[in-house]
C-alpha cells in the first residue's frame, strides 16, 4: 500500500460514537519539517477543546520513541491534528490514539498506526545555545552559528490581509532581520502616542479566543474554553512562511498592557499554554517568551512554574525566556530559562551588557544575553532620555554598543509612516509593516555583515586592550575587532607579530584595507577615514 494513500477508518463508542478517519499528510518529509496526522470525526464532538485527547508516539527505526500531544482544530469538533518534527533522516513508525474526555487508555478510543520516511533537506532546525560557546547560539541541524538580529512587531497578526503579513516578513528578511517578537495573545488600550489606529485592515485587539465582544478593548468577554480557531490557523500560516525564510519568531504568550488576561495559575491558562505548545512546537523557527512586561501582571513564582511547564510540554525544548520590566525578576539560573530578554533603555548599553555578563558569570551559568527593548525609532522623543535619543542613528550606534559587549539585541522600527493614518504605509514596531523610506535596518544589516565576516562567537570582550574608551572583542592572537564610537584613532595592545588591518564603515558597510600591517606590542592606528563611528578588524596572517 502506498503511504500517500493511507487512510484508516475506525469506529469508536461513547463520546467518539461516530466515524473517525485518520490520514497522514505525506509519505516523505524533510528533517526539521513536520508530519501531520489528522483525525476527522463525523459528526463532530461538542467543544473538542475540552473533550478529547489526541496522543501519539513517533519512533525512528533503531531510535527512542517521542511522545507528542495533538489538538482540536474546528469549532464543530470535527477535526483533530497531531504533529511531529523529525530531526534526522530515516524510517519512522507512529501510533496515535484519539480518546474521550476521560483520557482512559483503551476506553472509547480509536487508534491508527503507520510509517513514513524522513530525508535530509539540509534545513535549519531550532536555534540552540552553543554548548562550547554558551554566550551564543547555533542552528540545530546545520551547526551554523546564529547572529541574533531582531525586531519587535507585536501585533503583526492584527493584519486582516495576510499578504501584508507576508510582505512585511519578506521586507524585514531582505534587511537581514532574522528574529521577530510577535504577540500570540495581547491587546492594549493605548496607541502609545504613535500615528496608528484600529481599523478594518489592522487592529491590535488580538482575539485568540472566541468572545462576546471582541471589539471591546477592556471587556471582550473571552470564553477561555473556546479558541478562535481561524486565528490559530492564521498563525500557523505565518509561522510556516517565516520558517521558510529562516526568520525566528519569539512567541510572546501575553502582554502587560493586556486588560484581558487569563486567570493566573488557572486550568484555563495551563490549557492555553499546552495548546500553543502542541500546535506550534513543530515549527523549527520559534522561541517562547512567557510575556512582555511580565512583572506587571505575574510574579516570580508564577514565572518559574509556567516556564517549567512550557519546557516540559515541548518535546523539542525550544529556547525560552521571559521579558519583565525589572531585569532582576528573571529566573536566570532555572533549567527552563535559556537566554535573557532584558528591557533597559539607557544609552550606556555597553557597560550595562558587560555588567549583566559579569552577573551571569557570578550566578555560575553562562547563557546568551540579549536586550530586546532598549529603544523604538522616533518613539518617546521627549522621554527621560531626551530629544533625539530614539533616532535611527542613535539606535544603530547603541546596537554596536550591545554587540561589542558580546550580547545581542532587538530593535523597534519607526511607526511614523502611519497605520490607518496617512500615508498609511508603516507600522514598524507595532505591526511589522514598512516602506522604502524606512532605512534604520540598513545600518543594522551592516553590523551583521561585519560580525559574520569572522568567528564572532569565539571572541570575548577585552576593552582594556584599547584606549580612549573604545571597545574591543578579541580571540587573542587570532583576531581583534574594535569599535570607535567617535572615530579618530586607537592604540591597541597586541601580541608580537603582524596583523592584517581593515577599516569598516558602519554607515555604508565598506571595508577599507590599511596599507601597512598592525604590529604589537602597542599599535596606534591611523585616523579613521571619515567622520562618525568606525570599526577596525585585525586578523592574523
Amino acid at each position: 500500500m502506498k503511504l500517500v494513500s493511507l487512510l484508516v477508518l475506525l469506529f469508536a463508542p461513547a463520546v467518539f460514537g461516530q466515524a473517525i478517519d485518520f490520514s497522514l499528510s505525506a509519505p516523505v518529509v524533510e528533517a526539521y519539517d513536520f508530519i501531520e496526522i489528522t483525525a476527522h470525526v463525523s459528526p463532530g464532538v461538542e467543544n473538542c477543546y475540552l473533550h478529547g485527547f489526541f496522543t501519539g508516539s513517533f519512533k525512528k527505526q533503531g531510535g527512542a520513541s517521542v511522545d507528542v500531544e495533538g489538538f482540536c482544530d474546528a469549532e464543530d469538533g470535527s477535526l483533530y491534528r497531531i504533529r511531529f518534527m523529525p530531526t534526522s533522516p530515516g524510517d519512522y513508525a507512529y501510533d496515535v490514539t484519539l480518546r474521550d474526555a476521560t483520557g482512559t487508555q483503551g476506553r472509547d478510543g480509536a487508534t491508527s498506526s503507520g510509517r513514513f520516511r524522513v530525508i535530509d533537506g539540509h534545513r535549519r532546525g531550532p536555534i540552540r545555545v552553543d554548548p562550547q560557546y554558551p554566550w551564543h547560539f547555533i542552528w540545530q541541524g546545520t551547526g551554523e552559528h546564529y547572529f541574533f538580529n531582531g525586531t519587535t512587531a507585536y501585533w503583526i497578526m492584527g493584519w486582516k490581509d495576510e499578504r501584508v503579513i507576508r510582505s512585511s516578513i519578506d521586507r524585514l528578511h531582505r534587511l537581514k532581520v532574522n528574529r521577530m517578537r510577535v504577540a500570540l495573545s495581547g491587546r492594549s488600550p493605548t496607541m502609545y502616542g504613535e500615528p496608528a489606529m484600529n481599523g478594518d485592515e489592522w487592529s491590535l485587539w488580538l482575539a485568540p479566543f472566541a468572545g462576546k465582544a471582541p471589539s471591546d478593548i477592556s471587556h471582550p468577554d473571552f470564553d477561555w474554553n473556546h479558541p478562535n480557531f481561524a486565528y490559530w490557523q492564521k498563525y500557523d500560516r505565518m509561522l510556516r512562511y517565516a520558517r521558510d525564510r529562516d526568520v525566528v519568531m519569539s512567541l510572546v504568550l501575553d502582554m502587560g498592557d493586556n486588560p484581558a488576561h487569563l486567570p493566573a495559575g488557572s486550568a484555563e491558562e495551563a490549557r492555553y499554554i499546552r495548546y500553543a505548545v502542541n500546535r506550534f512546537a513543530v515549527f523549527s523557527n520559534i522561541t517562547w517568551d512567557l510575556g512582555d512586561d511580565l512583572d506587571h501582571f505575574r510574579d516570580e513564582q508564577w514565572t518559574h512554574a509556567r516556564g517549567t511547564l512550557i519546557k516540559a510540554a515541548d518535546p523539542y525544548k525550544h529556547l525560552a525566556t521571559s521579558h519583565p520590566v525589572d531585569n532582576l525578576h528573571q529566573d536566570r539560573t532555572a533549567d527552563w530559562f535559556d537566554f535573557t530578554s532584558f528591557q533597559e533603555w539607557s544609552r550606556d548599553q555597553h557597560h550595562f551588557m558587560l555588567s549583566q555578563r559579569k552577573k551571569q558569570q557570578e550566578l555560575g551559568r553562562s547563557i546568551p544575553q540579549a536586550n530586546e527593548e532598549y529603544g523604538y525609532e522616533d518613539h518617546y522623543p521627549l522621554w527621560a532620555l531626551g530629544p533625539g535619543s530614539e533616532s535611527a542613528d542613535v539606535l544603530r550606534r547603541t546596537a554596536w554598543d550591545i554587540y561589542m559587549a558580546g550580547g545581542y539585541q532587538t530593535a523597534g522600527e519607526t511607526v511614523r509612516r502611519g497605520t490607518n493614518i496617512w500615508p498609511d504605509s508603516g507600522g514598524g514596531w507595532m505591526n511589522g509593516r514598512g516602506d522604502d523610506t524606512m532605512t534604520m535596518f540598513l545600518g543594522y544589516g551592516h553590523i551583521l555583515e561585519f560580525f559574520t565576516s569572522f568567528d564572532w562567537w569565539k571572541t570575548e570582550p577585552h576593552d582594556e586592550w584599547a584606549d580612549n574608551g573604545n571597545y574591543c572583542l578579541s580571540q587573542p592572537g587570532v583576531l581583534y575587532a574594535v569599535y570607535l564610537p567617535n572615530g579618530g584613532k586607537v592604540t591597541l595592545q597586541l601580541p608580537s607579530g603582524e596583523f592584517r588591518a581593515r577599516w569598516f564603515d558602519p554607515a555604508s558597510g565598506e571595508l577599507i584595507p590599511l596599507d601597512s600591517p598592525a604590529r604589537g606590542p602597542a599599535w596606534t592606528s591611523p585616523p579613521a577615514p571619515g567622520r562618525g563611528d568606525w570599526a577596525l578588524l585585525l586578523t592574523a596572517p
